[in-house]
């Protein structure tokens, strides 16, 4: 995400290393590959120079303190800039009424149905009742991939024929939510274009008929900056409460993110970050022009790792590690519990200065598999008793999981070495493992 962007935004501000002070003079080829960085990655130009010209005007009115230099106080006018333009603060969902309903819209293939199921998993975990309704009476796969997404997730799906209107289906869901005690209706709807009149009445119909809490815009961010002319027809025609970005881990040149706010002044609620159910978070001004400053995101780590870390299972791991006693089995379900946690690439680059170490690191989806599939070809007490797996043994290892000796002998060295750690860590007085739960409290209070 924004990878193209970050590096050229870095670049440019390095331009004013050795630099004494703030001048018309030394920042106006820096401002220039600021404005020619933004408008690479898709923000539209008169969007660019709006925002370097607002850069440029603080940048000439600020005193310079000994103690920063003007590399970093442009950092921070830069990144202030990129903050409002992209809304300044987050904008929450605003969910009433019972059953509480979420209505979505947009163009085909923007991952409006993925986005249901994922939306379902988001409030799910916030102890909400969720119930998916599929509104996509003309794409017959949308109905079975929304039943398939909802089992998997132990979401109930609403569906109906698909020579049924889409407002009927809505009505019966909506009663249907109310037998149930599903105190959220989330409903996947047709995608459309803003030029088609038949299409555009039955979604505004649909959206009349259920006074929504929420109309969502869903929009491909690899669509680039046609997507936010899209949402301006879509917003003049039925008028939307916010928008999702889906796609964001794709080759996206990230500029929507940036001009969607500016363009038609409705929030960015959400961004999809992978094909994950998990893979959803919301969206901050803030916390992304960090992102793209290369700055990291560490509140929104730990809101991810607080998703799958309590602190019940953070102080039972303590104590194993305390004891000596952790193994592979808790190795197993630690690597498990990191790969929940979503891609971990994108992961690892909400972490300050990690963006440029993990490029060419080989962090895909199946860095872990190897790791996995070699434990999971171990006994139990192998497991829990490393130490007595012989030549034999990881012989027999490396065959029942389709890797070599020399796989299985790296695994069980950086094991050995991840425990000494973790026994060091302890006799140091800290843990190597972080209290997540802890980190986000302090993190909020600061």
């Amino acid at each position: 995400m924004f990878e193209n962007l970050t590096k050229n935004l870095e670049k440019a501000i390095k331009s004013l290393k050795g630099h004494g002070r703030i001048t018309e003079i030394n920042i106006a080829t820096t401002l220039k590959e600021i404005r020619r960085s933004l408008v690479q990655a898709d923000v539209h130009y008169k969007v660019a120079k709006q925002v370097t010209d607002a850069i440029k005007q603080k940048a000439l009115g600020t005193n310079i303190m000994t103690s920063v230099s003007p590399g970093q106080l442009f950092t921070k006018l830069v990144r202030d800039e990129l903050t409002i333009l992209m809304g300044r603060t987050h904008t929450g969902i605003h969910l009433s009424g019972n059953p509480a309903i979420i209505l979505l819209a947009g163009l085909q293939g923007a991952g409006k149905t993925i986005l249901a199921a994922k939306l379902g998993l988001y409030y799910k975990k916030k102890h909400k009742n969720p119930l998916l309704v599929a509104c996509d009476v003309y794409r017959p796969a949308a109905t079975d991939q929304l039943k398939k997404l909802g089992e998997q997730l132990e979401i109930p799906v609403y569906s109906e024929p698909l020579e049924k209107k889409p407002y009927i289906i809505a009505e019966h869901a909506i009663k249907a939510a109310k037998n149930n005690l599903s105190d959220l209706v989330i409903i996947d709807t047709a995608g459309r274009l803003a030029i088609d009149t038949m299409m555009m009445e039955e979604i505004s119909m649909l959206k009349e008929q259920l006074q929504p809490s929420e109309t969502l815009f869903v929009v491909d961010a690899m669509v680039g900056q046609d997507a936010v002319n899209t949402a301006q027809a879509f917003h003049e025609q039925l008028g939307f409460d916010g928008v999702v970005l889906t796609k964001l881990d794709g080759d996206a040149r990230g500029g929507v993110a940036l001009s969607m706010y500016n363009v038609i002044e409705k929030p960015i609620k959400f961004i999809s970050t992978g094909e994950k159910p998990q893979d959803l978070d919301l969206f901050h001004p803030d916390r992304m022009a960090n992102r793209i400053l290369g700055m990291g995101d560490v509140i929104s780590f730990v809101e991810r790792a607080e998703q799958i870390y309590n602190e019940e299972q953070h102080r039972n791991l303590s104590q194993k590690i305390k004891n000596n006693q952790f193994n592979l089995e808790d190795l197993l379900e630690q690597i498990r519990k990191i790969k929940k946690m979503g891609n971990i690439k994108e992961m690892l680059s909400l972490l300050p200065g990690m963006h440029k170490k993990i490029e060419d690191m080989p962090l895909e989806e199946n860095f872990f598999k190897n790791c996995e599939t070699i434990i999971m070809s171990m006994t139990p007490k192998e497991r829990t008793q490393s130490h007595i797996i012989d030549r034999k043994r990881k012989e027999r290892i490396a065959l029942g999981s389709g890797t070599s000796l020399q796989e299985v002998n790296q695994l069980l060295k950086q094991f050995d070495m991840i425990s000494k750690l973790m026994k060091k860590s302890q006799k140091g007085g800290f843990n190597v493992l972080p209290n997540f739960s802890g980190m986000y409290k302090k993190f909020n209070q600061e």
